[in-house]
């Protein structure tokens, strides 16, 4: 059984510290983080706005007449490719990329856990491109408020510092007009709460992780 999982939301919220627990966690897991497939600086481009568009810029879908986002700071055909690897041959993905075979074999048989593989793809930009929107069993969407958000981003010592005025002038507004695409497009997602505590976010999601895994299982032996 192949289970993919979507973490994304806004900057700041916890999703990284969220997915590497989630990795440690769970069977016969891997990653693939978006952030490593950002274009080099040169090729990003700079928007009206003077800041680079790390977040993309806006496009019309194809055969729906619906924005989305075209994200042209990323090269998402590498990130897509990597994805559909997996797909292909988890087992194999595993071996070249590292696995985490630990689960508690009270939650899962220790027959399932063996055919259970799962991949987090964790970013800030998984929910208005089309492709990557699809090939994902359970979507989770963490959400902060401004003030929060503006603490913790202002706290966070980047390698490449944040030119002034950033955060106002695109960060939290790509944040906002991402989030509204995505409702736009009809994307499902499971809202969480970045404001609790990283255990509660951690039980909250790895609970319901399981719990899909069992139902799915539970629904193919019906079958």
């Amino acid at each position: 059984m192949k289970y993919v999982i979507g973490i994304g939301g806004v900057t700041n919220g916890g999703k990284t510290t969220l997915t590497e627990k989630l990795y440690r966690t769970l069977p016969n897991c891997c990653v693939v983080h978006q952030d490593d497939f950002f274009k080099p600086q040169d090729e990003i481009e700079v928007g009206e706005d003077g800041f680079k568009q790390y977040d993309g810029k806006p496009g019309v879908l194809a055969g729906f007449g619906l924005l989305y986002q075209f994200i042209t700071a990323l090269d998402m055909d590498a990130m897509m490719s990597t994805i559909y690897a997996w797909l292909d041959n988890p087992v194999k993905f595993e071996r070249s990329h590292g696995v985490n075979n630990t689960l508690d074999s009270e939650i899962l048989p220790r027959s399932r856990d063996e055919d259970t593989h799962i991949l987090i793809v964790e970013g800030f930009l998984l929910y208005t491109y089309r492709p990557l929107i699809d090939v994902f069993n359970q979507r989770y969407f963490i959400s902060i408020p401004y003030e929060e958000c503006k603490r913790r981003r202002c706290a966070r010592n980047y390698a490449v510092p944040d030119p002034p005025g950033l955060f106002d002038g695109h960060v939290w507004p790509m944040y906002v007009k991402h989030t509204n695409m995505m409702e736009d497009l009809g994307v499902d997602v499971v809202q969480l709460d970045g404001s609790l505590s990283k255990e509660q976010l951690f039980n909250a999601v790895y609970g319901d992780v399981i719990n899909n895994i069992q139902n799915e299982q539970r629904s193919g032996d019906l079958l």
